[in-house]
């Protein structure tokens, strides 16, 4: 009797084993499954950071933030380029406060009854800066030169301009 219940006890730990392998099995081969798509998910996303910094290098190509040719002229006069940078373009919005229908800088006057208003403005170098206008409806790029005059006053003159409908 003794050795019916060992054998018993026997077959069901061999059971209980073998249930517990085929699981395990069962389990493994589903978190191998994720893994494999969570790294082919990585290359993809690595794929992608790879592509955004080449644009971010782009970018950063036609800007006076990364121009170090630029920001040495400014600072071989003397000039903090890091204020000089809000300081142009926050003079350049200045602009947008004015009486009567014409821009002081924008060469189109509004066709909606709103004000033609500068809305962004990009540096490109110790010289040049690009900036998009609207009015609400209407909107357009120029290309405007600017020159800094005692390191304290600007100098703002259009050298091309274009409208978009």
């Amino acid at each position: 009797m003794k050795n019916k219940i060992f054998m018993y006890l026997f077959i069901f730990a061999l059971l209980l084993i073998l249930f517990q392998y085929m699981s395990s099995k069962r389990i493994f081969e589903s978190y191998e499954a994720k893994l494999k798509k969570l790294e082919a998910k990585e290359v993809v996303f690595k794929d992608s950071i790879l592509k955004l910094q080449d644009e971010n290098f782009d970018l950063k190509l036609f800007n006076m933030e990364y121009n170090d040719d630029a920001l040495d002229y400014f600072e071989d006069q003397g000039i903090n380029s890091l204020e000089l940078i809000p300081f142009i373009k926050d003079e350049l919005y200045k602009l947008n406060v004015y009486e009567g229908d014409d821009h002081p800088i924008v060469p189109y006057a509004s066709m909606t009854g709103n004000k033609m208003m500068i809305n962004n403005i990009r540096l490109l170098n110790h010289k040049w800066l690009i900036a998009n206008f609207s009015d609400g409806k209407y909107w357009g790029e120029i290309l405007v030169s600017y020159e800094l005059i005692n390191g304290k006053e600007l100098k703002f003159s259009l050298d091309d301009y274009t409208l978009y409908r």
